[in-house]
């Protein structure tokens, strides 16, 4: 029995979320097609680790799965397609897309250049937009039902290209799941909260994980379980969903 397809964006630091979701895929039997841009790495405070892609795709390989990498600027238009062209032509059609990435460089009202907010509605909201589409277009005529992911975050303050990108984001997601429903097509989004994948200083992570009802941040674990969950076949029955996985944190007490 062929193993089922899923396109992962974001996916290019083992300590990162996306690295846990990928992994946990494989070992529920998923192939997988894994987006990764390293020069965003690179320009950020935690830098390009040097081989931390291979090691993600050794991972999935030791789980079993065949894996495929695609390095791809999502700030270029053309990207999503090429993506979902690669995967096919490797791998097979894709069931499953995950949207991981973000642009995310903190900012506020005052000092988002025009420059930097465009780049993340390019990354963040155009980007999620088109690879939903692709999958949307492709899917016609498979057998089974599809599936769409995609994090999401509530951050705004002094975040706000970021946060307003997702936003966006969230309102595509859920149009997604009213428009493709009737295709066999579910899509929901995940907030998972606090995850330090290297932003977050000593004080932060304390101060954050006290904010949590658990007492403890959460992991990438947390998140791919729940992936997991809604892309096998007991998570067909949820679609449209903002779904706050974050241990309590985002809880009004």
């Amino acid at each position: 029995m062929a193993r089922p397809i899923a396109l992962v964006t974001g996916v290019g630091r083992q300590i990162g979320i996306a690295a846990g979701i990928v992994d946990r895929l494989a070992s529920d039997g998923w192939d997988i097609a894994m987006n990764y841009w390293s020069p965003y790495d690179q320009r950020m405070p935690w830098g390009a680790v040097p081989g931390n892609v291979s090691a993600i795709e050794g991972a999935v390989r030791d789980r079993g799965a065949n894996v495929l990498s695609l390095e791809a600027d999502l700030s270029d238009p053309a990207a999503p397609a090429a993506l979902f062209e690669a995967t096919e032509s490797a791998l097979g059609p894709v069931t499953a897309l995950v949207l991981s990435h973000a642009e995310d460089i903190e900012s506020g009202i005052l000092d988002t250049t025009v420059e930097n907010f465009d780049l993340h509605f390019a990354v963040n909201t155009r980007a999620s937009w088109l690879l939903v589409r692709e999958l949307a277009t492709r899917f016609a005529g498979q057998k089974g039902n599809g599936r769409i992911i995609a994090l999401t975050s509530d951050h705004t303050t002094f975040n706000l290209p970021y946060g307003a990108s997702e936003g966006a984001l969230d309102r595509i997601v859920i149009a997604a799941a009213k428009e493709l429903g009737p295709a066999g097509i579910t899509a929901n989004l995940i907030n998972p909260g606090p995850i330090d994948t290297g932003w977050m200083t000593p004080e932060l992570a304390a101060e954050l994980a006290a904010a949590t009802p658990a007492g403890r941040l959460g992991t990438p674990r947390d998140t791919a379980s729940l992936v997991s969950f809604l892309l096998s076949g007991d998570g067909g029955w949820i679609t449209g969903q903002l779904l706050h996985s974050d241990g309590g944190f985002s809880a009004q007490f």
